[in-house]
């Protein structure tokens, strides 16, 4: 007979996307976290099938941040039949509102391009869901407050604390009956400007623990004098700098790094392009949430100093204004969406470009097996976008340092720093070498009882 407070794992193992972990507490399913897979084709496809849960059968659904690839599948559940309330941090559900309908409308922008030059094998192609169903979903969140426990089901609570991954982001840990399980979400490192650093967790019976850096270290390497050496060196050039970055988190890291170095006068004052609509309505979210800034940027917003802002930042709301970006002349910096340059305008910016060799790519983020930006920073020689092969002559540089995700010393530091040990923990998000040596790592020097998870386990909750 199985325990009735179990862990069954539908995603992010053996990978970085796709979260989703159903927990079965005595009569009911509930469901960590919602995300969509990214990356290698495989996975994509995962999006498309049908779910091997019942998506009508779960009670709720608890988040633990706002990010895609943590969220991006719940408008699918929405119309596959899941009814529940939504359980969110404040500042996570603000950020879902942006999000979740950027997502749906560059999921109808693809099909329609697709449509519309025959790229796909479908017909008609379709989007993975609609802007109508992201809004249906979106009124079924409900918020929940950090560090005091909430009932999210008969019998069933979760205290969130705060991750200091981005804006909102929490770790969870649920009780149930007395028996206990956590869940790390993404979490953040320390001593990074903005947000405060992850806080210390209470550790249930059992942690489900994130791994992506869980193979190395980001290194002693200064964030700003990283990023300092990279744009004066790409001024020396003369050409567009491109930044792709996540829009919610790193974007707002780069204006704040940015800001620093021109007032240090460490770089020139560059006009700073910002051409993503929901970065620049994130960057206001920021603002509003102060409660989750640490004490150097509190002190900086009581002392008059406008955070988040460059000595020349526009800001490109509409498309008119970033088509415009395509005659300017001159060193200027450019960040855009997404990321890992698997959609958004970044895209226009990479076609245009990308063959000139006065331009520098700049990454400063996680890039995932197979996506674009994963093949560019590797040095291919060309790359399709919008069904054209583009050549590549630009310098392609890498800030790793501006990782918003932990690495393996920094999550040993979170783990000891935790008020309790679990009697199990589990490994997920991360890439099989990456989980696998973190593993070991845990193991070694916790003498915790640690192994990797595998897709589709089910690990029972003491």
């Amino acid at each position: 007979m199985k325990n009735d407070f179990r862990v069954t794992v539908y995603g992010a193992a053996g990978t970085v996307t796709g979260s989703k972990y159903l927990l079965t507490a005595g009569a009911h399913d509930y469901l960590i976290d919602c995300g969509v897979f990214q990356g290698k084709k495989d996975l994509r496809l995962r999006n498309w099938a049908k779910p091997k849960f019942k998506p009508d059968r779960i009670k709720s659904i608890i988040l633990t941040h706002a990010h895609i690839d943590h969220t991006g599948y719940l408008p699918v559940l929405y119309k596959l039949g899941f009814k529940g309330p939504i359980y969110c941090t404040e500042a996570t559900s603000d950020l879902l509102e942006l999000l979740l309908i950027d997502a749906a409308h560059l999921q109808e922008e693809e099909a329609n391009f697709a449509n519309k030059w025959k790229t796909s094998k479908h017909e008609p192609a379709k989007p993975l869901y609609t802007e109508a169903d992201a809004r249906h979903v979106l009124k079924q969140i409900k918020t929940i407050p950090f560090y005091e426990f909430s009932e999210v089901g008969p019998g069933l609570k979760v205290k969130p604390t705060f991750a200091g991954h981005i804006l909102g982001s929490a770790c969870l840990t649920f009780d149930y009956k007395g028996s206990g399980v956590s869940f790390s979400g993404d979490v953040g490192r320390y001593n990074q400007p903005i947000l405060n650093d992850p806080q210390p967790l209470e550790i249930g019976n059992c942690l489900f623990c994130e791994s992506t850096y869980g193979d190395r270290d980001h290194g002693q390497v200064d964030s700003l004098s990283e990023l300092e050496v990279v744009i004066n060196r790409a001024y020396q050039r003369r050409g567009p700098i491109l930044i792709p970055a996540f829009a919610v988190g790193r974007t707002q890291l780069l204006l704040y790094y940015i800001a620093q170095l021109e007032k240090e006068n460490r770089i020139p004052t560059l006009p700073v392009f910002v051409d993503s609509p929901m970065a620049i309505d994130t960057t206001a979210l920021y603002k509003k949430h102060r409660e989750e800034f640490d004490t150097e940027a509190l002190a900086l917003v009581k002392d008059g100093g406008v955070i988040l802002t460059t000595g020349k930042t526009y800001f490109c709301k509409t498309r008119d204004q970033s088509k415009q970006l395509n005659g300017l002349q001159g060193p200027r910096i450019i960040i855009s969406a997404s990321g890992m340059v698997n959609g958004g305008r970044i895209l226009h910016h990479m076609r245009n470009w990308l063959p000139h060799k006065q331009t520098t790519v700049v990454f400063v983020g996680y890039q995932a097996v197979e996506t674009r930006g994963q093949l560019i920073q590797s040095g291919v020689e060309s790359v399709k976008i919008f069904a054209e092969e583009v050549p590549i002559h630009a310098q392609v540089e890498t800030v790793s340092s501006l990782s918003a995700h932990a690495d393996r010393r920094e999550l040993i530091k979170w783990l000891k720093d935790a008020s309790t040990a679990p009697t199990t923990c589990k490994i997920i998000h991360g890439e099989p070498e990456a989980a696998d040596a973190f593993s070991a790592l845990v193991t070694e020097e916790l003498n915790w009882n640690c192994s990797v998870a595998q897709d589709e386990e089910v690990v029972e909750i003491a």
